[in-house]
């Protein structure tokens, strides 16, 4: 293997940021999404792939990983970061929002799942340990392929979004108590499972409440510290101790570093600097994600599709038969029409990077054979590569089956409306309304819409989007999509003195909940605030400012100065425009 000049990993750090700067937006450009071009890409740089051909041309070393545990430790940072940023998107509010499909639809699809998939298992020869740790990994779906695919195909703010995002969070939750179950059967080898099993979950909880009063206690003051001094960098620096930090304590107390990662993901999740810290290491995301799935790539041995491909292309069939039956009549009994519960099963059908994840985590602490994990590697893979096309496929059912269904599905139910909470309560859907809408969208943020356009409503209503018709003017018809639950109201009409009357209204009836409105000018704005709105936006003077900012940008001024300008300017009020 080469040297790396005195520099421990330059030649694996080189060759990995070639990958994810030329290959996998190669794989991008033919819709393969980057979580499997990176896997893929692994496949081909490790040492099952071109590795393999090191010995006839020595050149290829330079550019190939012979030895995957010389990345090993990258990786590990890979994971932390994965579970750090799961944690982050979880949050209370959104948990209890989303509770009936949540805790409901999503618990009984991990349970039942697990239990068909574990029983299968150990039916074909695993041992308990390893049944147990396949069903329930297995049981999982891939959070990043398919919100990425909800998002590229505008169906996260859908009936099927939500319902599939819910199960995705429910899923987020159990990797915790799968990771200390790994922990507790790799310690169970040579002694009882029952004492291992107390031992982790309750070094867990004791490394939860840990972490979670330190946290309280120090945390919030260090980040505020961090945004006092008006340096991102700061902020950035406290942001990664965090979540190394947490790791390096529940590594410290025998527990996976992933799990600590998790932990400080949550705690976070709750503070005011989610948003910021979001922001701050989204750099780093795809980076420090595709380096685990680089690595688990480059695990997976082809030999063995080679030697097992017709039993493993039955394995993928059949483990995508048993979720997309599973999920779909659980999300039936759950109360969605059938169209869209056939669409949220086709969507959950593969296995995920968890279930990667616990395989490779099983084989290094020997609980999965090495023979029988590449088998799994390999199911879960190609369940996941195929996550695309079942995900156009499943739109195109549902698409099938709400023609030939008597009471085809409009869009959320007033029920489902009725117990949301921490949404965004859109008041006129029109360009402006939808362009809010897209943000939420973007952000994974739940809203409703009311438009009293009842042409426009039909045809979004048709499309699955949370649009009903109504007047937004009017403090009742707010209080039907539940504006005294909402997060905050965006205001959006055209009217100038209906729209203050909106804004009195509202703040009359919920003192304390934000009002965003659109106003025409400065004039405007200024009646707008005084009727009571959080923050008023005035078209002319903001659309007069985004140019500004895009000529100072191609003049090459950095972004963050040019946001730092600008939001100089609205403080005084856009004095000089």
């Amino acid at each position: 293997m080469p040297h790396d000049a005195g520099i421990p990993f330059l030649r694996e750090v080189v060759v990995f940021l070639v990958i994810a700067a030329i290959l996998v937006p190669l794989f991008a450009r033919v819709r393969i999404s980057p979580v499997l071009g990176f896997l893929v890409a692994g496949v081909i740089v490790g040492p099952h792939g071109l590795g393999v051909f090191v010995e006839q041309a020595h050149w290829l070393s330079y550019i190939t990983f012979t030895d995957v545990d010389s990345i090993a430790i990258l990786a590990e940072f890979g994971i932390v970061f994965l579970l750090f940023l799961i944690g982050l998107e979880l949050s209370l509010g959104r948990l209890w929002s989303m509770r009936k499909l949540v805790l409901g639809l999503g618990s009984s699809q991990v349970a039942l799942t697990g239990v068909i998939i574990g029983t299968i298992a150990w039916a074909l020869g695993s041992s308990t340990n390893a049944a147990i740790l396949i069903g329930a990994s297995f049981a999982l779906s891939s959070t990043a392929v398919v919100v990425e695919e909800l998002v590229q195909r505008r169906e996260l703010a859908t009936r099927v979004g939500r319902a599939s995002f819910s199960v995705l969070l429910l899923q987020d939750l159990a990797v915790v108590p799968i990771l200390i179950l790994v922990g507790a059967f790799g310690d169970a080898s040579g002694g009882s499972l029952w004492l291992a099993l107390g031992k982790g979950f309750g070094v867990a909880a004791a490394a939860a409440a840990a972490i979670y009063v330190l946290g309280r206690i120090v945390l919030r003051p260090l980040f505020r510290l961090a945004a006092s001094a008006r340096a991102p960098e700061f902020f950035v620096a406290i942001t990664l101790l965090t979540a190394i930090g947490a790791s390096a304590a529940t590594g410290a107390a025998g527990l996976s570093l992933a799990l600590g990662a998790f932990l400080a993901g949550l705690l976070l999740s709750e503070t005011e600097f989610k948003h910021q810290i979001e922001v701050d290491i989204q750099p780093f995301k795809g980076l420090l994600m595709g380096l685990f799935f680089l690595t688990v790539g480059m695990g997976i041995d082809l030999r063995t599709l080679a030697d097992s491909g017709l039993l493993i292309v039955a394995s993928v069939l059949g483990l995508l038969i048993l979720k997309t039956v599973v999920t779909t009549t659980l999300a039936r009994a759950f109360g969605l029409p059938f169209p869209c519960a056939a669409h949220v099963g086709l969507l959950l059908g593969q296995a995920g990077e968890f279930g990667l994840l616990v395989v490779g985590l099983s084989m290094a602490s020997g609980i999965i054979e090495s023979g029988p994990g590449q088998f799994l590697l390999l199911v879960a893979a190609l369940s996941m590569m195929l996550t695309p096309g079942l995900a156009i496929f499943g739109a195109r059912v549902s698409r099938y089956l709400e023609r030939n269904s008597a009471a085809p599905s409009l869009g959320p139910s007033p029920d489902e409306i009725a117990e949301m909470g921490g949404h965004v309560v859109i008041a006129g859907y029109g360009r402006v309304g939808r362009a809010v809408a897209e943000l939420l969208r973007e952000e994974r943020i739940d809203y409703v819409a009311l438009d009293m356009n009842a042409q426009l409503v039909s045809q979004l209503r048709s499309r699955d989007e949370p649009v009903f018709f109504g007047d937004g003017r009017r403090a009742d018809v707010l209080a039907k999509v539940g504006a005294d639950r909402a997060s905050a109201i965006v205001l959006t009409l055209d009217q100038e003195r209906e729209a203050e009357d909106a804004v009195r209204d509202i703040r009359a009836r919920w003192p304390e909940i934000p009002i965003y409105a659109r106003s025409r000018d400065l004039a405007h704005a200024a009646e707008l605030d005084a009727a009571g709105a959080t923050r008023t936006i005035p078209e002319l003077a903001e659309s007069s400012l985004q140019m500004g900012a895009f000529v100072l940008m191609g003049l090459g001024i950095p972004m963050d100065a040019v946001n730092t300008v600008c939001d100089r300017v609205r403080d005084r009020g856009y004095e000089g425009l």
